[in-house]
């Protein structure tokens, strides 16, 4: 019966080690892991961010033909209230 019991405390320390063992290598990896994924999470937020400022230009040349005619007609309408008022400005008070 001992003898038994001898090599069922040596299997389960040998499973208890393992066990440790395991545990260190999961949290070692997972830190290692995190640290690389926020370190590409920042890299591919740098990296978007180039690309995304690179892109402007090309996006305002694409949406020129839908920016045009609004931009017309806002300019229309800014020189028609420019206008009235310069000239609204320079006429004299109605005298009573």
């Amino acid at each position: 019966m001992v003898h038994i019991f001898l090599i069922l405390m040596v299997l389960g320390s040998l499973w208890l080690f393992a066990a440790v063992v395991g545990l260190v290598f999961k949290l070692v990896f997972g830190l290692i892991g995190g640290l690389f994924a926020l370190l590409g999470g920042i890299l591919g937020l740098v990296i978007g961010a180039v690309v995304l400022v690179a892109m402007v230009p090309v996006m305002l040349l694409a949406m020129l033909p839908l920016l045009l005619p609004v931009a017309m007609l806002a300019g229309m309408i800014w020189l028609i209230v420019h206008f009235s008022r310069k000239q609204a400005a320079n006429t004299p008070p109605a005298q009573a």
